[in-house]
């Protein structure tokens, strides 16, 4: 069990979208290696370095906006399991979503976490 990459969300207007993601790889002098639209939720999302970037309009975007970070991990069932002995609450079961499966946790202490498990090249 292990995070392998911890995202900080960044939330904004579509029309913003270009402009932060230009920022983000200036800043941290790597290129956008993730960039795919969520239609089901009217969203479009991005990740430079550990920003990821949400879009949409600030309707789209309020269910999201309690979620304070993205843990990518190995394994949601195996995180799901850990968590609840530890005492936090499970907003969101395990579902599949465009990259793989996520979750939506909230842990002991009030913090709400977005567990994903990215979906890997064999298809797993």
């Amino acid at each position: 069990m292990k995070i392998n990459e911890t995202l900080t969300r960044i939330f904004l207007s579509p029309s913003d979208l270009d402009k932060t993601i230009y920022f983000y790889e200036n800043l941290f002098g790597q290129k956008c290696d993730v960039r795919f639209q969520y239609p089901e939720k009217g969203l479009e999302l991005a990740s430079v370095a550990s920003c990821l970037l949400i879009s949409g309009s600030v309707v789209d975007l309020e269910p999201f906006r309690e979620t304070r970070v993205t843990y990518l991990v190995d394994s949601i069932s195996d995180f799901k399991e850990f968590l609840l002995g530890q005492g936090a609450t499970i907003l969101e079961e395990p579902k599949i979503v465009p990259t793989g499966k996520n979750m939506r946790v909230k842990h002991p202490d009030g913090l709400v976490v977005e567990y994903v498990e990215l979906e890997t090249d064999d298809g797993a």
